[in-house]
């Protein structure tokens, strides 16, 4: 049966009925993807790399999934389950705050993760009963399903977003061999001409007053605040 005329991954039995019994497990195949991936990045995983990975032939791979594409979700689906065992507080805003955390947290630990958690849903039973959690803080707020929809994407983006920048910031400093302290420096050689042209006075006051761009816990600090005016904005449109 051609790969596309196959139920759905989650759909299918984990070991056919037919031929020998797989020597290695859909855990198995996940667990050596995300290995590659958090080394190497997420273009790295091949069919070819994971049954390298696994002692095993390529061929011996479909077994367990068809193709790529259901590696991925095998690999999605086990780095959610990581999350298992977390219990929500039970105000919808403390709720939010530790969901949004733990996102982070996941994909600050799997750099390639966002790229997956963006695209297309996961049905796997970790990403299941992920959703099924993450859509509980709002029990009880008289919300419609597209506003409680509306306000996890826009956590989910925001989260999502400010992991990307933070994984670019670092990619920048491996690229350029500067730490973001020495980059700040050097940057700095340029501030007198930025300020001492007088076009730039909103800039110029953020050089001068601007205290978080130079501070250790930075990053932290950016995500908190900006995580505060999402859960703001949240508040704001509840019935």
């Amino acid at each position: 049966m051609p790969a596309n005329d196959r139920p759905p991954l989650w759909l299918r039995p984990e070991h056919g009925t037919r031929g020998p019994k797989p020597a290695h497990t859909r855990h198995a195949v996940a667990v050596a993807g995300i290995k590659i991936a958090d080394t190497e990045g997420l273009d790295a995983v091949s069919m070819r790399r994971i049954a390298a990975e696994l002692g095993t032939g390529t061929t011996s791979l479909y077994r367990y999934v068809s193709k790529k594409d259901e590696i991925l979700q095998l690999m999605g689906d086990e780095v959610v389950g990581e999350l298992r065992g977390t219990v929500l507080p039970a105000d919808w805003r403390d709720a939010l705050r530790t969901i949004a955390r733990l996102m982070r947290e996941t994909a600050l630990r799997h750099p390639w993760f966002p790229a997956l958690a963006s695209g297309r849903p996961n049905h796997g039973p970790n990403s299941l009963w992920w959703t099924e959690l993450t859509l509980s803080p709002f029990d009880g707020l008289d919300l419609g399903t597209d506003e409680l929809l509306a306000n996890l994407g826009t956590l989910s983006s925001f989260v999502l977003g400010h992991v990307q920048s933070e994984m670019a910031d670092q990619e920048a400093a491996r690229l350029s061999g500067l730490s973001h302290e020495q980059w700040m420096d050097r940057e700095g050689e340029y501030g007198p001409m930025i300020m001492g042209s007088g076009r730039y006075p909103r800039l110029t006051r953020v050089m001068v007053e601007a205290e978080t761009p130079h501070a250790a816990d930075r990053r932290d600090r950016w995500f908190e605040a900006g995580l505060e005016r999402v859960l703001a904005g949240i508040a704001a449109h509840l019935p």
